[in-house]
């Protein structure tokens, strides 16, 4: 599939661009083109990999014309530049506008201008039942992501999504702040002990990606079932891994956050396809004709449940040692 084809990855020097990158790295692609906009980032990539398949490009996604620029003769897009810490988006919701809604649509708009074969679009948890800034511009995404893929004719871009759980390890991610914590002997700092996230590797994020690029249709959302845990059971697991007794402190819930996530909404789990490891939750292409929106109903809503991070399989603090100690992040910070 991806034999001599050209990848665009938007936010390629983040957690999840560079796990992208170091997988089709390994493929016979023609040519990864890493476009971001911090140049410092890129360099560091560039004196890393020092691979000649490796192209980059400086730009915003705020900015079409730079994202024109870069698109010409791409075939494939794995679209995850965002803005994608809570805080931030919930201080400065209209940077969070401008970056995932606005940037999400001029990437959709130049893949199709240019015949880009098939776009990806990163979303998250956050984007179901949202309450902060963050996931509700995720939300919006993945509806510009839909309303667009209704308008593409049979042969032309086809635009999906995929939407995860917690990243384990990702830059700003919980795990890396336990381990610093532990490792300087201060106090871990748990919001609630019972608040519940889903549990994906890196490399589980890349899969599913992939997964898309091979499953996905017009529209749809792709999303892998994943284990979670409670944070009191992550920040014990990790105190046992590095053998420390540090204390914890209860701060309580922050602004934005959520007691649990979900990844599929019941409304939308009446009508996902269940593909064993993942979901496919297909487009709703309803279009304006108002009598299917008032007249027409779905008997299923009403006794079906979320796949949340509460009602997915949890794991106790040994089963979690042992998926911990498989991250290469955890791994590093032991010297192993």
């Amino acid at each position: 599939m991806f034999k001599d084809k050209v990848l665009m990855i938007t936010g390629g020097t983040g957690s999840f661009g560079t796990a992208v990158l170091k997988r089709f790295l390994l493929t016979d692609v023609k040519e990864i083109r890493i476009f971001s906009r911090d140049e410092k980032k890129q360099e560091d990539m560039r004196i890393t990999y020092a691979n000649e398949k490796l192209k980059f490009c400086i730009g915003d996604v705020r900015n079409l014309s730079s994202i024109n620029d870069s698109m010409c003769g791409v075939d494939y897009v794995f679209h995850a530049a965002a803005l994608k810490q809570v805080p931030s988006c919930e201080f400065y919701p209209m940077e969070a506008v401008q970056t995932n809604i606005l940037g999400t649509h001029n990437v959709l708009t130049s893949a199709s201008a240019f015949g880009v074969k098939k776009v990806v679009v990163l979303s998250t948890d956050k984007a179901v039942y949202p309450i902060n800034a963050m996931g509700i511009s995720k939300a919006m995404a993945e509806k510009v992501m839909i309303a667009k893929s209704r308008n593409q004719a049979k042969g032309e871009t086809i635009f999906c999504g995929t939407r995860y759980g917690n990243v384990m390890a990702s830059r700003g991610s919980v795990i890396p702040l336990f381990i610093t914590q532990l490792l300087e002997d201060k106090p871990i700092t748990i919001t609630d002990p019972d608040m519940t996230r889903f549990l994906m590797s890196l490399d589980e994020s890349v899969d599913l990606v992939l997964h898309a690029y091979y499953e996905g249709r017009q529209g749809d959302i792709l999303v892998q079932k994943s284990p979670s845990s409670t944070v009191a059971d992550l920040a014990q697991a990790l105190k046992e891994i590095f053998s420390k007794k540090n204390k914890i402190n209860v701060i309580g819930t922050r602004h934005g956050e959520k007691l649990y996530e979900s990844l599929v909404s019941r409304e939308e789990m009446a009508r996902s396809e269940d593909m064993g490891k993942y979901y496919r939750i297909p487009a709703d292409n309803r279009d304006l004709n108002y009598a299917k929106y008032f007249s027409e109903g779905e008997e299923k809503i009403s006794y079906l449940d979320d796949y949340t991070s509460h009602s997915t399989t949890r794991l106790n603090v040994e089963q979690l040692k042992e998926l911990l100690l498989n991250l290469d992040y955890v791994k590093k910070a032991l010297n192993v």
